[in-house]
């Protein structure tokens, strides 16, 4: 009994893939037909074909699948501790004083090496 609805299912979800991709077709032509016409006019035609064609997506079994986990994508990043404004200007302030150092450091020894490489050459 669960595999006829996963059946049709499928063949639903390929007739919706292809609704999209005429959407999709459909957007690239119809930008390139009225290329005279406003920018803003194509721009929210764009805007509107996109949205109906997500719509569809979302109606498929990859685009549900897509949807929970972009859902779960924010719940975990709703879990993340952010440092506060003071803990980032001190983060901030010894990642570049480190750099700063390593940049004296390697100039230090790029110049040793190189009054070394001269004096051997001559």
């Amino acid at each position: 009994m669960s595999a006829t609805p996963t059946t049709q299912n499928s063949r639903f979800d390929t007739v919706k893939w292809v609704i999209v991709l005429a959407l999709v077709i459909i957007g690239v032509v119809g930008n390139s037909v009225y290329s005279d016409q406003s920018l803003l006019y194509r721009t929210l035609a764009l805007v509107a074909l996109a949205g109906v064609a997500l719509f569809v997506v979302l109606q498929t079994a990859k685009g549900r699948g897509y949807a929970v986990s972009f859902k779960e994508a924010r719940k975990e990043i709703r879990k993340v501790v952010w440092p506060n404004r003071q803990e980032t200007t001190q983060t901030t302030l010894i990642v570049v004083v480190v750099v700063l150092i390593m940049a004296l450091l390697l100039w230090g020894l790029d110049s040793l090496l190189s009054w070394t490489v001269s004096s051997l050459i001559g």
